[in-house]
């Protein structure tokens, strides 16, 4: 990439300024798990994150230049998933940024570098928490992302074409995160009437469904920063053997 792409990239970053320094957002917020529960995702999130750092240093080992991509896939999961959008249930949503990553570098490398966006928004922003980062790990940066990246795969053995695949991919990848979430929140909170299945079909419906039209804004969007990399950024992209929208590994 050159200097002045990575000019604009940094001023896009440059705007997560103006979000406000806390978020009500549908990351799982500090302290509201039983310390069951959030020990229990933490350690089943571990082993995705330590595969995902072998993951990463074996492709910058062989390719540094393939930083300032990371990098990219890193902030476009940021700026996206620190927005709070009300949704018509009373609540908040957001969009998650994990299909790019996943399709760039696949899902492991993605769960480490969603890993890291969590754990800066949790600090930064008071967006999610400390005890609840292995769950909001585990639904965002682990579920979303191997969803996200198995539904490009099934449409590029499809032969469907490359837009199209990324447009499912993050569409998946997102609506997956807050499915997984529902069902967290549902395991920790069962109804007094219906235990887990009529709380999780609550929480489905409050979360999981107002994130359709959510999920449909961040396939296209995806699908235009895919674009532009295509455009500029051809000769990271071959080094991903990605090339006219289609991951070939």
């Amino acid at each position: 990439m050159s200097n002045i792409k990575a000019g604009k990239i940094l001023l896009l970053s440059g705007l997560l300024l103006l979000l406000p320094k806390r978020a009500e957002a549908m990351h799982i917020m500090e302290g509201f798990l039983p310390l069951t529960w959030a020990v229990f995702w933490s350690l089943l999130s571990l082993p995705f994150l330590i595969i995902g750092v072998i993951s990463i240093s074996r492709r910058l080992r062989g390719n540094p230049q393939l930083k300032l991509l990371f990098g990219v896939a890193g902030a476009f999961a940021f700026i996206l998933s620190a927005l709070k959008i009300p949704s018509v249930t009373g609540s908040s949503s957001h969009p998650t940024g994990v299909g790019l990553g996943a399709v760039l570098f696949g899902p492991w490398a993605m769960s480490l570098l969603g890993a890291i966006v969590l754990l800066f928004q949790a600090i930064l922003l008071a967006h999610g928490g400390i005890t609840t980062l292995g769950a909001n790990i585990f639904s965002m940066a682990v579920v979303g992302p191997f969803v996200a990246y198995g539904i490009y795969k099934l449409a590029k053995g499809l032969k469907l074409p490359g837009g199209i695949a990324v447009f499912a991919a993050a569409f998946w990848g997102g609506l997956a995160t807050y499915m997984a979430t529902s069902l967290q929140l549902a395991l920790a909170f069962p109804a007094e009437t219906g235990g887990y299945i009529a709380s999780a079909v609550k929480f489905l419906s409050i979360f999981a469904l107002t994130q359709i039209p959510l999920a449909v804004s961040e396939g296209l969007l995806t699908v235009i920063v895919f674009n532009f990399l295509q455009a500029y950024s051809q000769q990271e992209l071959s080094l991903l053997n990605i090339e006219q929208g289609r991951f070939q590994q």
